[in-house]
Order: C-alpha cells, then sequence, then structure tokens
C-alpha cells in the first residue's frame, strides 16, 4: 500500500529498468537478455516471441468462446495493438503453427476521417496503405467510412437473441468434427491439385480475388458524398466537449461494426484492446457514470448485442509489451490520427485518466495490472424481473441494462 510520506530513491528506481549486459534471460537462463518487460524480467529473442504467442492463445483457448469454424471479424484501427493482434492470428492460422487456430477470420476497418477533420485525399491515402497490409493476408476486409452510419437499419439498436450457450462436451466435439471436416477437404484438395484442373483452379483463384478486394476505395475516390460528410460533422459540433464526442464516435463505431459482422454472417468480433487501454478505459468509465457496465466494457467477452459476441484477446497485453513485439518481429501498423491527437492533458475525462495512469506507470510499474485485475473480478449483475416478466429496458444507443431506478426513470418520462 503506498503511504503519503513514503520516500522513494532515484537510484533504486533507475537500477530497477537498467539491463546489464551480463543479466540472462529470465526463462531460458541461458541467453542475454534483450528487453525487459517488467522490473527484473528479461527475455531474450526467443523466449519473449514464445511468451508473447503462448499468452495470445491461452487466452483464446481458456475461455473456448470461439468454436471451431466460427467466422470472427477482426476490427482494425491501423494501431499497434490491432495489427499485433492480426500478425497472431496470421500466425496461428499458419500450416507451421504447433496449435493451429481453427476460425475463419475476416477484417473491418472503421475509416473515422470525417470525424477527425481529415481530408479526402488523407483519408485515401490512409487506407490505401491499410488495403496493402489487408491483401497481403489474404482474408476478406472491409472498408466502411463513419458516414454510412446513417444509412443503417433500425435493428443495430436492438439487441438480437443468441444461440443457447454451449456447454464443454459441445466444444470438445465441434473440434473433433472440424479436424475431420479438415482433414477430408486436404485430402480433396490433394486429388483436385493432381488432376491439375485449370478451369477449377481458375475459378478458385477469382473467387479468391473477389473476396479480398470486397470494401477497396475504386478510382481513388471515397465512396461516400460531401453532404454525409458534412452530416457526420454537424452531428460531432452539436457535442459540445471533446469527452461527449469520444463517447459518440466510440459508439458509431460499434453499431458499423456489429452491422458489418451480421450483414457478412460473422458470429465474433475480435478488439485489440490492451490491457493499458483497458485500464484506463475503466477509470474513465466510472468518471463517466459507466460503473453497471464495466463488465461487458472491459472483460473478455461482451454479448450485449446477443447474435454478435465482443472478444479482446489482448487485454492481456501492455502497450510495452505490444510496442516490443511490433519493433523485434516488424508487424506493419498505420499510425492514424484520433479525435484526441495533440489534445492538452486536460482536454477530455479520458485524456486525463490516460495522462494519469501512464505518470503513475511510470513511476509505479504495477500500476496498469492492478487495476486490469481489478477489472477480471467484475462481474454483470443479473437485472431484476418484474411481476409480469417484461423485457429489461436497455439504453438505446449503448445496448446496456439501464441502471436508474424504477421511481426516477418514470418521472423522466413522465417530463417527456
Amino acid at each position: 500500500m503506498c503511504q503519503v510520506d513514503e520516500e522513494y530513491k532515484d537510484d533504486q528506481l533507475k537500477n530497477r529498468t537498467v539491463l546489464s549486459v551480463s543479466q540472462k534471460c529470465v526463462k531460458c537462463k541461458e541467453v542475454s537478455a534483450v528487453l525487459i518487460i517488467r522490473a527484473g524480467d528479461g527475455f531474450c529473442r526467443d523466449c519473449f516471441k514464445e511468451y508473447f504467442v503462448h499468452k495470445f492463445r491461452a487466452m483464446l483457448g481458456k475461455n473456448r468462446l470461439i468454436f471451431p469454424g466460427e467466422k470472427v471479424l477482426l476490427a482494425l484501427s491501423g494501431g499497434p495493438a490491432s495489427s499485433s493482434m492480426l500478425f497472431q492470428v496470421q500466425q496461428g492460422l499458419s500450416r507451421d503453427a504447433p496449435k493451429k487456430l481453427r476460425f475463419t477470420p475476416g477484417i473491418v476497418y472503421i475509416d473515422e476521417g470525417a470525424a477527425t477533420g481529415q481530408s479526402p485525399e488523407e483519408r485515401i491515402g490512409k487506407i490505401s496503405q491499410l488495403e496493402s497490409i489487408f491483401s497481403a493476408t489474404g482474408y476478406p476486409f472491409y472498408i466502411v467510412h463513419l458516414e454510412e452510419v446513417f444509412g443503417l437499419p433500425n435493428s443495430v439498436l436492438q439487441c438480437v437473441p443468441s444461440v443457447p450457450e454451449r456447454i464443454e462436451g459441445c466444444y470438445k466435439a465441434a473440434v473433433e468434427r472440424f479436424i475431420q471436416h479438415s482433414t477430408s477437404t486436404q485430402r480433396e484438395m490433394r486429388c483436385i491439385s493432381e488432376a491439375e484442373d485449370p478451369s477449377l483452379m481458375g475459378a478458385q483463384t477469382r473467387l479468391s480475388e473477389l473476396s479480398v478486394q470486397d470494401g477497396r476505395v475504386s478510382g481513388g475516390r471515397l465512396p461516400v458524398t460531401p453532404e454525409q460528410t458534412q452530416a457526420v460533422e454537424r452531428l460531432l459540433a452539436s457535442v459540445r466537449t471533446l469527452t461527449a464526442k469520444e463517447e459518440l464516435l466510440q459508439t458509431l463505431r460499434h453499431h458499423l461494426i456489429v452491422h458489418t459482422a451480421r450483414a457478412h454472417g460473422y458470429a465474433k468480433v475480435m478488439m485489440g484492446d490492451s490491457c493499458s487501454r483497458l485500464a484506463v478505459k475503466l477509470l474513465s468509465n466510472i468518471s463517466l457514470g459507466r460503473g453497471a457496465s464495466l463488465a461487458m466494457d472491459t472483460g473478455f467477452s461482451d454479448p450485449r448485442y446477443g447474435d454478435i459476441a465482443i472478444v479482446r484477446p489482448m487485454r492481456e497485453y501492455s502497450s510495452k509489451e505490444i510496442a516490443f513485439y511490433n519493433k523485434m518481429f516488424k508487424v506493419p501498423s498505420v499510425f492514424i490520427p484520433g479525435l484526441d491527437t495533440k489534445a492538452p492533458e486536460k482536454a477530455s475525462i479520458q485524456r486525463l485518466t490516460e495522462s494519469f495512469v501512464n505518470k503513475l506507470q511510470a513511476e509505479f510499474p504495477s500500476t496498469v495490472s492492478t487495476i486490469y485485475r481489478t477489472s477480471e473480478k467484475l462481474i454483470t449483475a443479473c437485472p431484476r424481473t418484474s411481476a409480469d416478466k417484461e423485457q429489461t429496458e436497455k439504453c438505446l444507443l449503448c445496448l446496456c441494462t439501464l441502471d436508474t431506478s424504477g421511481g426516477r426513470r418514470e418521472t423522466l418520462k413522465d417530463q417527456v
């Protein structure tokens, strides 16, 4: 526990982070360490890669929410965390992977240039960089522009009933069926390749090209009109504070991602939220009065949308670990400015909380992990049902259960 009169010497803080040439890897004890993740935990290059990959696979395997053969949509922003998540999925689906992932991935990117004041040329340039990264994966990808939010159906504001929860035996049976199906498919593909049918191979190539190129910006122009862009600008201009703008933009982003997943048959959505990001989100959401929905906003699984589950496999990685991994293994990423880019420290609650957590983390390396472990203990409380079993009322924007009292809610209805 931190004390008010507690003193820390600068020499002690520096000695905890200095990497000695003779220091060995904390795991293999043989090779010299090349980086330090936590105080005293030095890793060599190979052990750090094994540690990083194992943490990702263990997070997915421990929760067992993604069944074999399911379509999973990777929501990418181009930043370090989501780019690292894409790289981990690529490695896990490769032929050489020891414990291969068994789902079918897709990629979605939400272009928020209209909200951040980027010119059409800047937006096209960023999208082109991302398209080159997405095309190299071979996965289908979808470029969705923020202006498309005005054309979303009303169903995006409703919670669609989900399928019944699967039990442990169903997961094991699904794995066995997937392995059998994969084996038979590989056998058929081997026979086809031996037959060398050029027409069939050409058709498969054309189909793969069509799936990969879905959502591409054609002709060097954005598929949105200036009127739509102006509508987004007016919407954000009507919001006074940067805090509210960031909350609104996050809500619109989630609506577009969920609609894209439903439209293309994806059952799960992967977000690239890191441990550092979730620690900031936990404290800022408490400050914003969203404490009742913390379990869904920061947990591994977010089932608020019913048929679409949001998962966060990067939630145990700190931003430092992700930065080291991307640098050492050349993971490509694209910097895209956001609403809070170059904003002062007190511009918004989120920005102030981020600065507060980062400063504490610099002096006390266990700050982020302590906040993160607190979020792991949060669970969603079961809402109380009325005598006539009416459906629980939910927020129209975020679809979280309303945590206001009945009397207060009735008063607000009467005033409206």
